[in-house]
């Protein structure tokens, strides 16, 4: 059935794919909030209400599932499209695109039905997975204890950095069993025990919902949890491809929206210097340069994007055909690890930039045109690049692997 969306009200008929003419609207309007959202700190319920209602989260489920059915190259390129809208709304559906990836698409259990059903439905999922009590970022460990309650179980901890949780459905939470048996219970926000703080203080990506996640004797089903043992996903190596190369792609976003703001300055300006080349800005050689240069970084760092979410459509044809997947595993890893060194730098480079098309009147509140280096210096800042770039050069030289945790 063709997709209807009424402009004034956004009714949607069948989920929103990567080709859908309804995306580009969802999308302006989307873009229309993101400075004043970003400035005033103003959470964008209304925003992933809207997300709902399109399905969105369900753009990688299998058309026969009733999802969009996109490749991955689709996929990144609607990341990087809603990095350019508001870099704070993709950063939410970060976890809920890993979740889809991890649980659901390719999960056939009837365990895993329900969460398919949810994401189908337009349920979005998030992750509380960080404790600041243990000494290692990115390892798989957790003091959070899913103790036994009967036929059921209770879920306690404290974690930190939820991105996304403050907004979803279901999160999902990293535990551990009474024997250290690891895992994660997937449970409703809405359950009793469950307190979603928003407390992230950051100076960018502000409204990501990226706060504390409390948990008191939650109440957890036997088919709410799944061990390590079970889920296939992240027990392989170089389970960070998909999560990592997410935020490369906003941050590609981020590029493209610089690029956008700066033709909308230097198109504005009415003054120019009095030793400028040209009377008018936009005439301005030395401007038409500086915006050349954001245009070109933008390109740069789409296609790079893109490039890797082709290295992971080929680990799809490899795990379709039964193959191991073990090289295609870690060359998808190292092509996300690689865009992420070089569409950080061009993210955080081309933020500067902007403000030499507008000079110091550029720099008011109003306009909020710093958002885009704070977005894009806090997304490069996860998984820092000194570690992948030191990672990928020791590939390089001597041929050894990627890290099979932290991230890779």
């Amino acid at each position: 059935m063709d997709q209807i969306i009424d402009h004034a009200s956004f009714r949607f008929s069948g989920p929103v794919t990567a080709h859908s003419p309804e995306l580009e609207p969802l999308l302006a309007h989307i873009a229309e909030g993101a400075a004043v959202r970003d400035r005033d700190r103003v959470h964008p319920y209304d925003v992933l209400d809207l997300i709902r209602r399109a399905r969105l989260g369900a753009l990688r489920v299998h058309a026969a599932d009733g999802g969009g059915g996109a490749t991955n190259r689709e996929l990144f390129g609607v990341i990087i499209r809603l990095g350019d809208a508001d870099s704070n709304v993709a950063h939410i559906l970060r976890n809920h695109l890993s979740f889809v990836e991890r649980f659901v698409r390719n999960v056939r259990t009837e365990k895993n039905r329900k969460w398919l059903d949810a994401v189908v439905q337009g349920a979005i999922f998030g992750l509380a997975f960080g404790e600041l009590d243990l000494p290692k970022v990115g390892n798989k460990e957790a003091n959070t204890t899913l103790t036994p309650d009967g036929e059921s179980w209770r879920l306690n901890g404290t974690k930190y950095y939820s991105t996304g949780s403050l907004y979803a459905d279901y999160v999902l939470v990293r535990g551990k069993l009474p024997d250290g048996t690891l895992g994660s219970a997937i449970v409703p926000t809405s359950r009793e025990g469950v307190e979603l703080v928003d407390d992230w203080d950051g100076f960018g990506q502000r409204v990501t919902g990226s706060g504390t996640t409390i948990l008191r004797d939650v109440l957890v089903r036997e088919d709410e949890i799944v061990l390590d043992a079970e889920d296939t996903a992240f027990t392989q190596s170089y389970p960070g491809a998909v999560p990592q190369l997410i935020l490369t792609a906003i941050n590609a976003g981020i590029v493209a929206a610089i690029q956008r703001d700066a033709v909308a300055l230097i198109n504005r300006r009415q003054r120019s210097y009095v030793h400028a080349s040209a009377e008018q800005p936009a005439d301005d050689p030395l401007l038409q340069l500086v915006v050349g240069q954001i245009a070109s970084n933008a390109f740069a760092a789409e296609a790079t994007v893109l490039a890797a979410a082709d290295a992971l459509d080929r680990l799809d044809l490899v795990r379709g055909r039964g193959e191991d997947i073990e090289a295609a595993t870690h060359a998808a890893s190292l092509a996300a690890s690689k865009a992420k060194v070089v569409v950080d730098d061009l993210a955080t480079r081309s933020a500067a930039a902007l403000l030499d098309v507008g000079g110091a009147s550029a720099t008011r509140k109003l306009f909020d045109l710093d958002r885009h280096w704070r977005n894009a210096r806090t997304l490069s800042s996860h998984n820092p690049v000194v570690y992948k770039a030191r990672a990928i050069g020791d590939h390089a030289i001597s041929g050894t692997k990627l890290p099979t945790s932290g991230f890779f």
